[in-house]
């Protein structure tokens, strides 16, 4: 489980909203609480299921425990902090939000808005290069941990952020172990993860970066999934080929690789290694002529069909002379989902074909100009964020987002994709208010759906003794 972000205001009875207020007690509260959780569950012989207390495998990682770095940005001196003057360590992941199962059985937790924790001092840092990332990626503070914690302060400590916007990956089972950050995976603000193994047994990772004008991303290995070798396959990330992706109006796109040296990824752009390809992996998807867009979330693969489905999440900064076939609305609040198919079938091919599955928003409106195959009778949704199947290849969407654009609690909704119902979209549950509903995810029979309720009562202006959901009390 990812524990991606607190809300102060309604963790302390006692704080009057201002960041400089807070105390040192609040802020290692605060910091205790940014974590992943491993736990188990399980069912019983009548069904039900329940929290297994004294598992071994129950685990708490929080923004204080140590990582390792590896892959081709592992000791770069970007990565080397008075922590860790190697810059293979780091103290902690921070934002982890939706996680993706290896078929090695691990976890890849995505580190997503790793601007939100530091100062905004950037002026103040030397090193011109390390400036210029800051101001692609932006830095802002929201926590007020700097306070207290040197690391936090990019004046005191300025490689810290670039130790953040990994795809980081947690053995579930060895509760000793030591979690990775792998750098092969590019340093963006990394939504969700999907992995895909090929015929030939390689393995292909599918995430998003979850900004606005920002990219779509996929990593090959040339290596092989060995399904009798689980240890040797934890290794298998260390080394992929990183591509972004480039949508032509015409329904055709081509996966462009981000491979130092390679065209314009070169010293004369900035660039002096794959290092730093992948540390500033968004201005190497700008120079490279990446399609920017509608805030890639979550990506998964349906099993039946090998097609992939790629949510945007919104945009509400595009202009109408900023719009392409591929990001078709200005001021794009409701979203839309994009069916992807990869040239042969084969997840490691470099070009693809590609169509608007479902433009959210209500398709008896013509003002949103939404979409479901041609359906008028949906239930329609805003706000698309995580997606999952079923073993019937049906797409179950988790919402986040509704409280704001239609002001209607996140929901999850049930998707048919094929067949003779394609875009029928129909609601499963409703979430709470201030809520969102995010990690959807089925047992292998589809019998059971899990889901995380994130942030309940969260709203503007609320505070402890005034939320707007007390679940799950």
């Amino acid at each position: 489980m990812n524990h991606e972000y607190t809300d102060a205001e309604l963790m302390f009875a006692d704080w009057n909203g201002k960041l400089e207020s807070k105390t040192r007690e609040k802020v290692d509260i605060e910091i205790a609480a940014h974590r992943l959780a491993v736990i188990e569950v399980r069912r019983d012989a009548t069904g039900a299921w329940s929290y297994g207390s004294n598992s071994p495998y129950n685990r708490r990682l929080t923004a204080e425990s140590p990582m390792a770095n590896r892959g081709p940005a592992a000791g770069h001196p970007w990565l080397q902090t008075s922590y860790d003057s190697t810059g293979t360590l780091v103290c902690s992941t921070l934002n982890n939000c939706a996680a993706g199962m290896t078929p090695w059985e691990a976890v890849l937790a995505a580190e997503e808005n790793l601007d939100t924790y530091f100062t905004e001092a950037v002026e103040k840092i030397a090193d011109a290069s390390v400036q210029s990332i800051y101001k692609r990626y932006g830095l802002r503070d929201r926590y007020g941990w700097a306070g207290f914690h040197d690391r936090f302060d990019v004046a005191k400590e300025p490689h810290e952020p670039l130790r953040f916007g990994w795809v980081v990956e947690v053995d579930p089972y060895d509760p000793r172990s030591v979690l990775v950050k792998r750098t092969a995976l590019g340093r963006t603000k990394h939504e969700a993860t999907i992995v895909v193994i090929t015929n030939g047994g390689q393995a292909v990772i599918y995430s998003g970066d979850d900004g606005q004008f920002e990219y779509l991303y996929k990593f090959v290995r040339s290596g092989r999934y060995d399904p009798t070798n689980r240890a040797a396959n934890m290794r298998l990330l260390d080394a992929v080929t990183l591509y972004v992706a480039k949508f032509r109006d015409d329904g055709t796109g081509e996966w462009l690789p981000l491979i130092f040296g390679l065209g314009p990824l070169t010293p004369a752009n900035g660039f002096h290694s794959q290092a730093e390809v992948l540390i500033n992996t968004r201005r190497a998807a700008d120079i490279m002529g990446a399609t920017k867009m509608d805030r890639p979330e979550d990506i998964e693969a349906n099993p039946k069909t090998g097609k992939i489905y790629a949510v945007m999440t919104n945009n509400t900064r595009r202009q109408a002379e900023q719009v392409d076939n591929a990001n078709p609305r200005p001021k794009n609040k409701h979203r839309h989902i994009i069916e992807l198919v990869e040239a042969g079938g084969e997840a490691t091919a470099s070009t693809f074909r590609w169509e608007l599955f479902i433009t959210c928003g209500d398709p008896n409106n013509p003002d949103d100009n939404a979409f479901y195959q041609g359906r008028k009778d949906v239930s329609w949704m805003s706000c698309p964020d995580n997606v999952a199947f079923d073993d019937s290849g049906r797409l179950w969407v988790a919402t986040d987002g509704q409280p704001s654009s239609i002001q209607k609690n996140a929901p999850v909704y049930i998707v048919e994709v094929e067949g003779p119902q394609r875009g029928m979209s129909r609601l499963f549950l409703s979430g709470l208010p201030g809520g969102e509903v995010c990690g959807p995810a089925l047992t292998p029979d589809s019998r059971t759906f899990f889901v995380a309720i994130q942030h309940p009562g969260e709203a503007k202006e609320v505070t402890f003794v005034t939320p707007i959901s007390r679940f799950p009390d």
